[in-house]
């Protein structure tokens, strides 16, 4: 007996170092969620679309309603949210955005789905925004980091999204975790954190002091933290120029759009070797992986979700817990990544959502625990 639990206690500590999340306060749910989200993508990939429950294809604010609900009966299993409007607004507008946001993530795991948080940062050194707009946009990565002119301005910011995080207590008080993915598709020029306007150094400085100062100074302790470039990587090599190291990073990830069927070009061989990239050095070191954004505007192909996205995930034995599709616009007529009742591609969707392989929010388990 006495050799069957040194046995299972070796086991435990095994698993602990396979599975190396950098805060080691972080609190009980977070741990069980890095660990179930671990587990689950052995065999599965949890199904994620952004901006789910707050609007769709033609509505807004309309309680627990969902575009993927109204097709399958049940909200997408992860749920994407944006720090944008903690920043760069009025205090009051900031406020009245944090109550809104504070409610969608408590609900969201009242039910036991997971959020992750995506950031369209505000230039904090100028005008133009989060895209880059030559002559408007300044290069303020060197500006915010530890020194820069901009420091103190953005230790402010990180505080809001600190007491944002201390906030978001469920109906068992418990923090709801949350997936943070700051400064995502950096290696693309778009974003004012983008690869043509920070060096790799202050890109590192930058992530660093956020993690750190999240975690170690403001006490945030229910953020699993998400490094996610866009495509542009065909090596591991490359897919780490301006990784923080392991010690700075809970998720690795990536976003693709363009070899997924973006302008009618379709590249699934080169998606899925990115794939394999993203997923096999998440196993080798103990992180999460997951395809953090993808997806197809309009969704003209009816077979897109079973005959692209799912007979690429399934491939290969990848290891990613959630693949994400971007948002379903209220107005557009044109711009949505999810189907809704009566869109070209939603018996589709539906034979999608059935697969095992698949995970929406109804599938999920104790998540938490």
């Amino acid at each position: 007996m006495k050799m069957l639990a040194m046995s299972l206690l070796a086991m435990w500590f095994s698993l602990g170092a396979a599975l190396a999340q950098i805060d080691t306060k972080a609190t009980p749910e977070t741990t069980a969620l890095y660990r179930n989200l671990k587990k689950l993508s052995e065999e599965h990939i949890l199904f994620g679309h952004q901006h789910a429950t707050e609007y769709g294809h033609g509505w807004t604010g309309a309680g627990e309603r969902s575009d993927v609900k109204s097709v399958t009966g049940s909200h997408p299993a992860v749920i994407g949210v944006d720090f944008m409007g903690l920043s760069g607004q009025p205090e009051d507008q900031i406020a009245k955005t944090a109550a809104a946001l504070r409610k969608n993530v408590i609900d969201t795991y009242n039910r036991g789905g997971i959020t992750t948080v995506a950031w369209h940062f505000a230039n904090p050194a100028s005008e133009g925004g989060f895209y880059w707009k030559d002559g408007v946009s300044k290069a303020s990565m060197a500006l915010i980091k530890p020194g820069g002119s901009h420091h103190e301005q953005y230790r402010q910011i990180l505080k809001t999204i600190a007491d944002f995080a201390h906030s978001v207590k469920g109906k068992d008080n418990t923090l709801a975790p949350m997936i943070f993915r700051p400064f995502h598709e950096f290696d693309g020029d778009w974003f004012w954190w983008g690869k043509g306007h920070t060096s790799k150094e202050d890109f590192i400085a930058v992530w660093r002091f956020t993690v750190s100062y999240l975690r170690d100074q403001l006490g945030v302790h229910n953020f699993i933290y998400a490094f996610s470039p866009d495509n542009k990587f065909t090596s591991e090599y490359e897919f780490l120029e301006r990784y923080p190291g392991n010690e700075w990073v809970d998720m690795v990830g990536m976003d693709n759009y363009g070899d997924f069927g973006r302008d009618g070009k379709y590249n699934l061989e080169a998606g899925l070797k990115k794939l394999e990239i993203v997923s096999e050095y998440a196993q080798k070191h103990g992180k999460l992986a997951a395809f953090t954004e993808t997806g197809l505007e309009s969704i003209p192909n009816p077979a897109w979700w079973t005959e692209t996205l799912l007979k690429t995930l399934k491939a290969r034995k990848l290891q990613l817990a959630y693949v994400l599709v971007w948002r379903n616009d209220t107005k557009s007529p044109t711009h949505y990544y999810a189907p809704f009742p009566g869109q070209l591609s939603e018996a589709d969707f539906v034979r999608f959502y059935h697969d095992p392989y698949t995970l929406f929010e109804k599938d999920l388990k104790d998540v938490y625990k």
